[in-house]
C-alpha cells in the first residue's frame, strides 16, 4: 500500500503484529520485500511524478499503485478534459514499463444515475483496506509483494508478485472472500 493509505486501523494491525497478534505470518514474510532498493526507488520516482501531475492539475480523483514499474491507476472523473489531460500526461511519465489504466470518466448525470452501484471514496478505501488486511493476515501470502486498489465499482485490483501459483491462488481466494468485493482484476506475476 502507498503511504497515504496508512490508516489508524493499519497502524493498529502493525502494532498487533509487533505484540504477536498474528502468529500465522512469519517474520520473514512480513519483513522482506522481494525487490531491490533501487527497484523500489524507481517506483517511488514514478509515483512522485504522477502525484505531481495530479497536483498540477488540481485533482485528487485518481489513486496509484505500483510494483516493479508496473503502474496501476484507478479513479473516477466527471470532467472529460481533465480526464484526457491526466491520461495524456501519465502516459508520458518516463520509466513506466506497463500502465494499467482503470480510470473511468462518467459525467455527473451518469454518476447520479448509477449512484446506487458506485462506492464513494471512503467506502472504496474501506474495501481496499479490508482486502489488504486479509492478505496481511493470511499465512503463505507475502503481502509485502502485493498492492491492492479498489475502485468505485467495488472492483479490486491486485498488482505485484507471487512466489508460486499456490500463493497467487490463495491471494485471489482471500480477496474474493472479502465482503462487498464485486470483481477481481489480477495483475500479479508469478516468479519464485
Amino acid at each position: 500500500m502507498t503511504l497515504p493509505r496508512l490508516t489508524p486501523v493499519l497502524v493498529l494491525v502493525v502494532a498487533a503484529f509487533a505484540l504477536g497478534g498474528c502468529p500465522a505470518k512469519t517474520l520473514v514474510e512480513r519483513a522482506i520485500e522481494a525487490r531491490s532498493a533501487a527497484d523500489i526507488a524507481k517506483d517511488n520516482e514514478i509515483v512522485l511524478a504522477v502525484n505531481g501531475i495530479m497536483a498540477d492539475l488540481g485533482t485528487l480523483k485518481a489513486s496509484t499503485e505500483i510494483y516493479e514499474q508496473r503502474l496501476l491507476i484507478t479513479g473516477l472523473f466527471d470532467d472529460r478534459e481533465l480526464y484526457e489531460e491526466f491520461y495524456g500526461r501519465v502516459k508520458a511519465v518516463e520509466g513506466v514499463k506497463k500502465l494499467y489504466w482503470h480510470v473511468m470518466y462518467l459525467s455527473e448525470e451518469e454518476q447520479k444515475a448509477k449512484e446506487d452501484r458506485l462506492l464513494g471514496w471512503p467506502e472504496a478505501m474501506v474495501l481496499d483496506n479490508k482486502v489488504g488486511l486479509a492478505l496481511v493476515g493470511t499465512k503463505g501470502i507475502a503481502d509485502v509483494n502485493f498492492r491492492v486498489a479498489a475502485d468505485a465499482l467495488a472492483t479490486i485490483y491486485l498488482l505485484g508478485r507471487a512466489r508460486s501459483e499456490e500463493e497467487m491462488r490463495k491471494a485471489l481466494a482471500v480477496t474474493g472472500d472479502v465482503e462487498n468485493v464485486r470483481k477481481i482484476v489480477n495483475y500479479v506475476e508469478v516468479r519464485p
